[in-house]
């Protein structure tokens, strides 16, 4: 996906499922992002592209709540 555009729960799915290498049939939400494979090198890879789009996070908060509900919430203000 890449930089650009901006940060939305959908952007922050696809993503999450793009890192993955997944479909949107394999994980869902509240799903544990690290018992799916989910480590702190795809995490970082995450941070980095969701910081160009001007999200202010870090591995650590992205790490208190590995799901993508967790991540929504964290990221968007929806």
């Amino acid at each position: 996906m890449g930089a650009g555009g901006e940060l939305t729960a959908e952007r922050i799915r696809a993503d999450v499922l793009e890192v993955l290498e997944a479909d949107g049939e394999e994980i869902a939400d509240d799903d544990d992002l690290i018992d799916l494979g989910m480590d702190s090198i795809r995490v970082m890879h995450l941070v980095e592209r969701w910081r160009a789009l001007g999200a202010e996070t870090d591995l650590v908060a992205l790490a208190e709540k590995p799901t993508i509900n967790g991540w929504r919430e964290l990221l968007t203000k929806s």
